[in-house]
């Protein structure tokens, strides 16, 4: 039996007409990342197939976690030598409505550490390589998962977003990832790292993949403050009506721009209204706010791990701050590097210069990407602003990672819905393009993403 190239949607409807088991389907899945993980590395954690009956909506087929969602009793490291040894005594929320749903685990994905990183280079148990080219990256945070997805070796995986870590990984693979709007699926065993801004999010072969897990997922949880109900019920679109912004599409390499601009045409001849815009005002400001928030952020969730409540224990120290000092050194250095930022920031002296104007700045930019957005049913720029690049280069010279979050962290700033997909290819690797939607409004901008992936059908080949 061989699944390659299979969509959850088939896979489903194979199971349903009595042509495949999950038994065989999780068996498949196993086997094939026993073998490739040896030189993917897009696992931390595989997980041997339990038997399985086709119940529920997910006929018992398993499914691929980033390794910062909380599986009960599986480990759970944030790809950290921090949390190597770290086992959950609950499930997420959406972990455990997966499973309610007749899915199960698996296995945990590779990430880069704490979800710190736009690469997978950052992660405690090595780089997560692309399967389109091994010497090259597979895109950061959720790196695993996207590698998983795309080399068949998961049919559909959950990752977390919170500057474009589901899309980045998606745009360099050539698959779908989905960044919901903030709130519409539970944050309730996501392990922190910047809680205003990340999200979990799903990446799959196709955008039909990620609506139906979608669905099963979203929806409001006592367990999490933050979550909100989002109407899920399909939308008639015929004609979408798309504004792109020209700044953004100037961000980006020419080859990157070129596929861009060819993927509108073909968009326009099918029936799409476009429309431009010749700039977003706040675009220079986009960068510098999101990371103000986000290492600020980062610096209080991640001060809890001291070795006294989270972390390995440390023998023989001088007294507490030494103590503390030598289960710190667990952290990788991009996890060092962010917190020793966002201690700064919040730092007495530097908070309302630095921090509390990053808040104010992204209420601006919400409110001005409200009002551009407003007339169209979603904006539509590139995912990335370059190919993947090769291992090794952006950690000497690490502006390549932080300039290549430049179109993705819009969406996570303003709470709004963003979805990648595949919409060229240079070489043997793939240009995304990414449909912004208004908040909240998810299941118009998915089906947006349906109408332009039919349109476009940018076929995948050569994945391993």
């Amino acid at each position: 039996m061989n699944l390659e190239g299979y969509t959850l949607q088939l896979i489903l409807k194979e199971i349903e007409n009595g042509s495949l088991s999950p038994e065989d389907i999780n068996e498949f899945y196993y086997k094939r990342s026993v073998d490739l993980n040896r030189v993917l590395n897009a696992y931390i954690t595989l997980l041997e197939p339990e038997k399985s009956r086709a119940e529920g909506d997910l006929k018992g087929i398993a499914i691929a976690i980033k390794d910062n969602i909380s599986t009960k009793g599986v480990r759970t490291t944030c790809a950290s030598k921090m949390l190597e040894n770290y086992i959950p005594p609950y499930d997420a929320t959406a972990v455990s409505s997966l499973k309610k749903h007749g899915g199960s685990l698996l296995g945990k994905t590779n990430m880069d550490e704490f979800a710190m990183g736009s690469s997978g280079e950052n992660s405690a148990f090595g780089p997560t390589r692309n399967p389109l080219n091994r010497e090259y990256v597979t895109g950061g945070s959720s790196s695993g998962s996207a590698a998983a997805v795309a080399a068949d070796m998961a049919p559909i995986a959950l990752g977390s977003d919170t500057g474009g870590s589901v899309r980045a990984p998606a745009s360099f693979t050539g698959i779908v990832g989905f960044k919901p709007s903030y709130g519409a699926i539970s944050r309730y065993g996501l392990i922190a790292y910047a809680n205003s801004l990340e999200v979990i999010g799903i990446l799959g072969k196709s955008v039909d993949d990620v609506n139906i897990l979608f669905k099963m997922i979203a929806g409001k949880d006592p367990m999490d403050s933050t979550s909100v109900n989002v109407e899920l019920k399909e939308k008639n679109i015929s004609k979408p009506k798309i504004l792109v912004i020209k700044s953004f599409v100037e961000l980006s390499a020419d080859e990157v721009k070129k596929e861009f601009y060819s993927s509108i045409g073909k968009l326009e001849s099918a029936g799409f209204e476009i429309n431009y815009a010749d700039k977003f005002s706040l675009t220079d400001y986009m960068l510098s706010a999101y990371y103000t928030i986000a290492c600020a952020e980062a610096s209080t969730n991640l001060s809890r791990y001291d070795g006294i409540r989270y972390g390995p224990k440390v023998e023989s120290a001088g007294n507490w701050r030494d103590y503390i000092s030598r289960a710190r050194s667990f952290f990788g250095p991009e996890v060092k590097a962010r917190i020793m930022m966002g201690t700064f920031i919040l730092s007495a002296g530097y908070y309302e210069t630095y921090y509390l104007r990053a808040l104010q700045l992204r209420k601006i930019i919400k409110q001005e990407f409200e009002k551009i957005i407003s007339n169209y049913d979603a904006v539509y720029v590139p995912t990335m602003p370059v190919l993947p690049w090769r291992i090794g280069n952006a950690i000497e010279d690490p502006k390549i990672a932080y300039a290549a979050d430049v179109l993705t962290v819009l969406p996570n700033l303003t709470g709004s819905p963003a979805i990648s997909l595949p919409v060229g290819k240079v070489r043997e690797f793939f240009v995304g393009g990414q449909f912004i939607g208004l908040k909240n409004e998810d299941m118009k901008l998915l089906k947006v993403a349906e109408i332009a992936e039919k349109v476009l059908q940018v076929k995948r080949s050569g994945r391993n």
